[in-house]
């Protein structure tokens, strides 16, 4: 099974390395960094930080598609990313995304703002999915179905939360794809328990809100 992890200027490094530490743990997974242009040196919102993407993403290749959220400064905050989205969808990246959304077969993960990546470019209108708590509005505004959980499995569709639910949205896909006893080893040669419940459109509704 194939994971390809996207790389974008100014993405937000612990969204990538999160997930990558943990499908790259199972021993199942092909695990690549990759960018729309192919190998280059990626920088993120972070600093000088950047990772290296070895490849090109390539939906039809791929198992497995993760979008990562964007770095805000610490001068802005939030208020820089949408700018950073815009640069990213204005490369090529924009049709290779829309290509992975619509490939039947292939998952497209995302952690924290990478929800509102795909919001901006129109690729999960009518969808459910979550992001970080400060881009929830922004992204009810997009025409998705918002739920505040920590990890939304709307199918074909998996998003997570803030920053750190790279963990969690990485574990329940290789709980899903893989299987529980992969899930639970890696969970625990990490010591690290998930958190919440994955929410999905299944079951009664709550006689309690949500």
């Amino acid at each position: 099974m194939l994971a390809q992890l996207v790389l974008f200027d100014g993405f937000d490094p612990l969204d990538v390395v999160a997930p990558y530490e943990v499908l790259a743990a199972s021993g199942v997974m092909t695990v690549e960094l990759v960018s729309a242009e192919g190998e280059r040196e990626v920088p993120s919102g972070v600093g000088a930080l950047s990772l290296r993407a070895t490849a090109r993403l390539e939906p039809q290749r791929a198992d497995l598609v993760v979008v990562p959220g964007a770095a805000g400064t610490p001068e802005d905050g939030i208020a820089n990313i949408p700018a950073v989205f815009e640069k990213a969808l204005a490369t090529n990246l924009s049709p290779l995304l829309r290509e992975a959304c619509q490939r039947p077969g292939l998952t497209v993960a995302t952690v924290c703002g990478g929800s509102l990546l795909l919001a901006a470019a129109g690729l999960i209108t009518g969808r459910h999915a979550t992001t970080h708590h400060l881009g929830l509005r922004a992204l009810a505004e997009s025409g998705a179905h918002v739920v505040a959980a920590r990890v939304v499995d709307d199918g074909d569709l998996v998003t997570g939360g803030a920053v750190t639910s790279g963990l969690d949205v990485a574990l329940h896909l290789l709980e899903r794809e893989v299987g529980p006893k992969v899930a639970h080893s890696v969970e625990r040669l990490f010591d690290y328990e998930r958190r919440g419940v994955v929410w999905r459109d299944r079951g009664p509704e709550p006689v309690l809100p949500a």
